[in-house]
């Protein structure tokens, strides 16, 4: 009787360490399956990766969509910014008649200040700012004109209706932007991310220049603000190949880009210095955000997740808000800011004959000979 007792208290101890093993298999199944639907519903991209090369891609950004999110938590409770009232400044922004550029233009009306948006539908955008601000009450101006600012002439003439309109130009906040589109040519032949997120806002930005000197007074610079995103970081310049015409990846593009404002950020503010203009130039990322720009990613099919993780857009205006007007920074040009703080970039950044070599290129791709004397190169 004793043997049998001790050979059931065996069974039980078998059958306790059988049930063991399989809860801590069907938890690292769980946790497997977890992660994999994590990447599939957060791909840049709707279809599945068809390279090495492109799931690479989707690999980093899912560790900098992670870093990102960890980095919008940690620096929640700095991430504010202060608004004052400013009715003697002028405001130039792209976009803004959707997400973060939306509650950028609520926040600068909010200081009176004139704000001029530069959109391709100037009456809906008038609606849709309309829609959470009180246009009639507000003692800030809004001005909607047109805008494509993927496409130079577009460019240039929004440009010329704001220098023959306005004597100077104290805030230019380079918002407007496409992400893991579609491959895509504009009118002048530049791959789209390229000219929207970035050439465009180069161009506007040279042709602007002399109003944002004529604002800038010294202790009170005027400011360029370029809405980068964390991403630069796996971004890379390809010389050889800046359309990706030889082979294109959405994500790839838009890294790109990214890192493309940020170069550019760094070495105009070297030549703002060198000159002593009373103009500075910082480029922010406004964190991980659940707006439209995502339209063309994976997450359109589980919107809960953009919900209960990303940032509202009311949140990712803060940063950007913070680098326009903020005294804090005051001085502080080239500065890459997230979270109401300075925050990590690439590296090739760091590196002012890197720098100063992707501003030449660019000046070369548009045929600008001096830049920031807002002369059009015909």
């Amino acid at each position: 009787m004793f043997g049998s007792s001790l050979r059931t208290s065996g069974a039980t101890h078998q059958n306790k360490i059988h049930i063991i093993d399989l809860c801590n298999m069907l938890l690292w199944l769980l946790i497997i399956l977890t992660l994999l639907c994590s990447f599939i519903f957060t791909k840049t991209t709707k279809g599945i990766p068809k390279s090495w090369f492109e799931w690479k891609t989707e690999f980093r950004y899912q560790y900098l969509g992670i870093v990102g999110l960890i980095h919008d938590a940690q620096y929640a409770s700095r991430d504010r910014v202060a608004l004052y009232k400013q009715p003697d400044r002028i405001a130039v922004i792209t976009g803004g008649n959707r997400g973060i550029g939306l509650r950028i233009v609520e926040k600068l009306l909010a200081c009176d200040m004139t704000v001029i948006m530069g959109v391709r539908d100037p009456r809906s955008a008038e609606d849709a700012v309309g829609g959470i601000v009180d246009l009639s009450q507000t003692k800030g101006k809004l001005i909607c004109e047109q805008l494509d600012v993927g496409d130079m002439k577009s460019v240039r003439a929004f440009a010329q209706k704001i220098s023959q309109t306005y004597a100077k130009v104290d805030l230019l906040i380079n918002n407007a932007g496409i992400m893991f589109a579609p491959f895509k040519l504009t009118a002048d032949g530049y791959e789209s991310h390229f000219a929207i997120n970035y050439l465009g806002h180069f161009m506007l930005t040279h042709l602007l220049l002399p109003k944002l000197r004529a604002a800038g007074k010294p202790g009170r610079n005027a400011r360029i603000v370029n809405v980068s995103s964390c991403v630069n970081l796996i971004g890379r310049i390809n010389y050889k190949d800046l359309n990706g015409l030889k082979y294109y990846y959405p994500g790839t593009a838009y890294s790109q880009s990214k890192l493309a404002q940020i170069l550019f950020t760094r070495h105009l503010q070297t030549l703002l210095d060198a000159e002593k203009a009373n103009v500075q130039v910082n480029v922010v990322h406004p964190g991980i955000v659940d707006t439209d720009l995502f339209e063309h990613s994976a997450t359109t099919a589980v919107p809960f997740f953009k919900k209960l993780f990303f940032k509202t857009p009311e949140r990712g205006s803060r940063t950007v808000v913070f680098a326009a007007i903020d005294p804090s920074i005051e001085g502080q040009g080239g500065t890459y800011l997230s979270n109401g703080g300075k925050g990590p970039f690439h590296a090739d950044a760091k590196q002012p004959a890197k720098c100063e070599k992707f501003f030449e290129h660019s000046c070369a791709l548009l045929k600008i000979k001096q830049y920031g004397n807002g002369e059009y190169p015909l």
